[in-house]
């Protein structure tokens, strides 16, 4: 069976059969998830965005090979990189478990490449686990929503860690105009989401942390929020 193609639907032009110049205003790295289709969330069409996606949204080599080859050859048209985590993230979750329960690492100790997913993405479920025992005491972890929000914080963490890591990954403050933000997919409120202090209702994208004190502040900001809290006290 033949499925006919209207050459707009792909980025071509009418009576033109070569194919267009790449020119992106925006890279997008999210994650594989099949819930989270990034052109339709953001309502761009083709040519507009560069999308590279992996699970957990991570910084892996090949993740920064296809950037480094975005800034450098779709400088002309490129204004921004975004970094896109979802809630319920799989890869999250399974970090989250492993890190309550660190005898699940042997299902995986097999695995190289899922390993290696939950191991960047330990670091940033330990750092999570960390603020909320510091905002909101030891005891936290026995609040029947402890798990759900732990994965939580984690993804947004996660993608603002993502963020930060591509200035000096990129080599961004010698490549001017571009800008680094993120955010996160609420898959149940279909729409993106990222704390900010200057806004209140915290729906978009945030810029990605330009330093560690600025970090600090997301991370107070996070795990002092109503969202948070609201997830600690489970449904």
């Amino acid at each position: 069976m033949s499925i006919r193609v209207d050459p707009h639907d792909v980025g071509l032009l009418h009576r033109h059969s070569a194919a267009p110049k790449q020119q992106p205003f925006a890279a997008v790295v999210g994650c594989a998830d099949a819930r989270v289709p990034v052109e339709l969330i953001f309502s761009e069409g083709p040519n507009d965005l560069f999308v590279v996606r992996v699970a957990g949204n991570g910084l892996g080599d090949d993740v920064m090979g296809s950037l480094s080859y975005a800034v450098d050859h779709l400088r002309d048209s490129l204004r921004t990189i975004v970094v896109l985590g979802h809630s319920r993230c799989g890869a999250v979750s399974a970090a989250v478990d492993i890190h309550l329960e660190p005898a699940k690492y042997m299902k995986i100790m097999t695995q190289k490449d899922l390993r290696q997913i939950v191991d960047r993405t330990l670091v940033v479920v330990q750092l999570g686990a960390t603020w909320l025992e510091r905002v909101h005491g030891t005891e936290v972890i026995r609040q029947p929503g402890y798990r759900a929000t732990l994965i939580e914080v984690a993804i947004v963490l996660n993608a603002a860690l993502t963020a930060y890591g591509m200035r000096p990954g990129l080599n961004l403050s010698t490549r001017g105009g571009i800008d680094v933000v993120y955010g996160v997919y609420l898959l149940e409120e279909r729409l993106v989401w990222a704390p900010r202090p200057e806004a209140s209702d915290w729906f978009g994208l945030a810029a990605a942390p330009h330093d560690p004190n600025e970090f600090v502040m997301l991370c107070d900001l996070l795990t002092s929020c109503e969202r948070v809290q609201t997830l600690l006290d489970g449904p």
